[in-house]
C-alpha cells in the first residue's frame, strides 16, 4: 500500500512549480545579494520582487514585510521585541498556544520580565472574549496580546479582527501567530488592526526553513539578530534567498488557486467526518469542528482501548502519517497541552489528520478502513 500523508498541519510536499522557481538561485544566480556586481545585484532584485509579491498578496505595504527561518523566529522576534522595545509587562495568551509561544512566554515570565495572564478557552477551543475584554480593560500596564488564527491542533479559528479591535480600545499591541493560515485563507493586511503577523513557506507547499513576520508600519523594534544590515537592517545574516523565492511563489500559487484548493480540501475534511462518525462508534471530534474552523485539519478522539492506545504507531506501520497533537511535539508521550486545555478526558485517544491538495477521497475511505480494525 502507498504512503497515505494526512499530516499537512506539520509540513506539505514541495509544489514542483515552486522548486522550479527555486532552481536558479541553487544554481547559476548563486551571488551574494549584498555585494555590489552584477551577481549580487541579481539576487537582490529576486528578494526585492519577492517581497513585493508577498506584500501584494497579504495587502501590506514591502516595507512592512521580513523574511525569517520561519514561523518560530518570526513568533519569538515579535514577542521578544513587543517587551524589549515597545514596553510590554503584560502578556495575554491561552494554554492553547503554539509551543513557538508558549515556552517563550513562559521564559519571559521565568526571567520575571513580564506578567502572564491566560485568557480562559471555552469548551468548543474557541477564545472566551468576554474574558479577553475583562483582562484588557483591568491590565494596568503595557499589555501584548499573543493569540493564534488557526490552531494547529483543533483548527479553530480566532476572530482576528474582533480582538484586534478589542487591543486598539485598550491600546494593547496584538501579536497572531497565523503559520496555519497564511497561505489558507485571503489576508488583508492594511484592513486588520493588528502589529504583527507570521508564516511559514512549508505549510503550504514551499521550502522549509524560511518564514515571514509582518511588522506594521507603525511600530519601531529592534533587531533580534546583530550583524550585518540585510532585511532593513532587521535580522542580520546572509538572505535565504532559494527560501525567499521560494516563498513567494508558493504563496502566489496559493492564492490563484485559493478558492478551488479550499473547495476541495474541504470537502475531504468533511466526507471523513462523515464516515468516521457512520463506521466508528464512540468516536467524537476536538474543537468546533464543522463551524469556525480550518478546512485542512480534523482532530478526532477515539474511545482509549488496548488497541487504540497504540493508534499512531499502528497507523504508521500501516504507512498512513498522522499525528497525535501537533508534529511539534509526537513523540513525546505527555500528551497534548491544547486537548488537555479543552477536554481533559483520559479515555480519549486523539488523532489530528490534516490534508493539502494531494490528498483524495480514496485515501480517506483507506484509512477510515484501517481504523475500524485499529480501533
Amino acid at each position: 500500500m502507498n504512503r497515505i500523508y494526512f499530516d499537512n498541519a506539520a509540513t506539505t510536499a514541495l509544489d514542483k512549480e515552486v522548486l522550479e522557481a527555486m532552481m536558479p538561485y541553487f544554481t547559476e544566480k548563486f551571488g551574494n545579494p549584498s555585494s555590489i556586481y552584477s551577481y549580487g545585484r541579481e539576487t537582490k532584485i529576486a528578494i526585492e520582487t519577492a517581497r513585493k509579491s508577498v506584500a501584494k498578496l497579504l495587502n501590506a505595504h514591502p516595507a512592512e514585510i521580513f523574511f525569517t527561518s520561519g514561523g518560530t523566529e518570526s513568533d519569538n522576534t515579535a514577542i521578544s521585541a513587543s517587551v524589549r522595545d515597545l514596553g510590554c509587562r503584560h502578556i495575554i495568551t491561552s494554554p492553547i498556544e503554539h509551543h513557538a509561544v508558549t515556552h517563550l512566554v513562559e521564559h519571559l515570565n521565568n526571567l520575571d520580565l513580564v506578567k502572564v495572564s491566560y485568557v480562559k478557552v471555552l469548551p468548543d477551543g474557541h477564545i472566551d472574549m468576554d474574558d479577553l475584554e475583562e483582562l484588557l480593560a483591568s491590565s494596568e500596564e503595557k499589555t501584548l496580546v499573543s493569540l493564534m488564527h488557526g490552531n494547529n491542533e483543533i483548527g479553530n479559528i480566532l476572530d482576528i479582527n474582533a480582538v484586534g479591535e478589542l487591543c486598539k480600545l485598550y491600546s494593547a499591541i496584538f501579536h497572531s501567530d497565523t503559520v496555519q493560515t497564511v497561505g489558507h485563507f485571503p489576508f488583508d493586511l492594511r484592513n486588520t488592526p493588528v502589529h504583527f503577523v507570521t508564516g511559514a513557506a512549508h505549510k503550504f507547499h514551499g521550502p522549509k526553513g524560511v518564514g515571514l513576520l509582518y511588522i506594521n508600519e507603525n511600530v519601531r523594534i529592534k533587531p533580534l539578530v546583530h550583524g550585518g544590515g540585510q532585511e532593513r537592517n532587521m535580522r542580520a545574516g546572509t538572505e535565504n534567498i532559494y527560501g525567499i523565492v521560494g516563498f513567494a511563489k508558493a504563496l502566489e500559487l496559493a492564492t490563484k488557486n485559493h478558492e478551488s484548493d479550499s473547495a476541495y480540501v474541504g470537502t475531504l475534511k468533511y466526507y471523513m467526518h462523515e464516515q468516521l462518525k457512520k463506521h466508528i462508534p464512540g468516536v467524537g471530534f476536538n474543537g468546533d469542528t464543522l463551524g469556525n474552523s480550518l478546512y485542512t485539519l480534523l482532530s478526532v478522539s477515539f474511545p482509549k482501548t488496548e488497541k487504540s492506545e497504540m493508534i499512531l504507531f499502528n497507523l504508521d506501520i500501516n504507512n498512513i502519517c498522522a499525528s497525535g497533537g501537533s508534529a511539534c511535539t509526537s513523540g513525546a508521550e505527555q500528551g497534548s497541552h491544547v486537548i488537555r486545555a479543552i477536554n481533559n478526558n483520559p479515555n480519549q485517544i486523539t488523532v489530528r489528520f490534516s490534508f493539502s491538495k494531494y490528498n483524495t477521497k480514496e485515501e480517506v475511505d483507506a484509512v477510515v478502513e484501517k481504523l475500524k480494525d485499529l480501533v
